[in-house]
């Protein structure tokens, strides 16, 4: 091969390589469509129907084992993420979750069951909409989940 076709064939997989970088941009940029600002508004537009949502799907779980849901308190404690590696939006809420131990269960008896837990609830944009399905990170509020998971996630600052 002569050094004219040598270039060539570099110049053509470098537009290859450009023009695949362009399209996963753009796939990247619609998985989300919508600014941080504008997903914020949408939260908090449809909290109620979201915090009935989280805890439906918690509740149905089955975990933690042995314990069913009893009261989901939410509090105003938010953190916005935004996943490092699919660019997706996430809101971390913090909550207070109350539980009972399911009869004949391994943890009927147990005194720590009426512990009111100290948790984290997840909601994630998708599709155009918030939603849930009833993930809770237990033991973290919201700003030490971000803390903790901090190798993934970027908190997003509104000012």
């Amino acid at each position: 091969m002569d050094s004219i076709a040598i270039w060539l064939s570099l110049l053509g997989v470098t537009i290859v390589i450009v023009v695949l970088a362009i399209v996963f941009w753009f796939i990247g940029k619609r998985t989300t469509g919508i600014s941080p600002q504008q997903a914020r508004d949408l939260f908090q537009q449809d909290r109620s129907r979201l915090q009935t949502a989280f805890f439906d799907a918690a509740a149905a779980s089955g975990k933690p084992r042995g314990l069913r849901w009893t009261r989901c308190q939410f509090s105003d404690l938010i953190e916005w993420l935004r996943d490092k590696q699919t660019g997706q939006l996430l809101t971390l809420v913090g909550v207070t979750i109350s539980f009972e131990a399911i009869e004949g269960g391994d943890m009927e008896g147990v005194e720590a069951v009426g512990n009111l837990r100290n948790a984290s609830a997840v909601f994630f944009f998708q599709d155009g909409r918030w939603q849930t399905t009833g993930r809770v990170v237990f033991n973290l509020n919201p700003d030490e989940a971000v803390q903790h998971f901090q190798e993934g996630y970027e908190q997003i600052v509104f000012v």
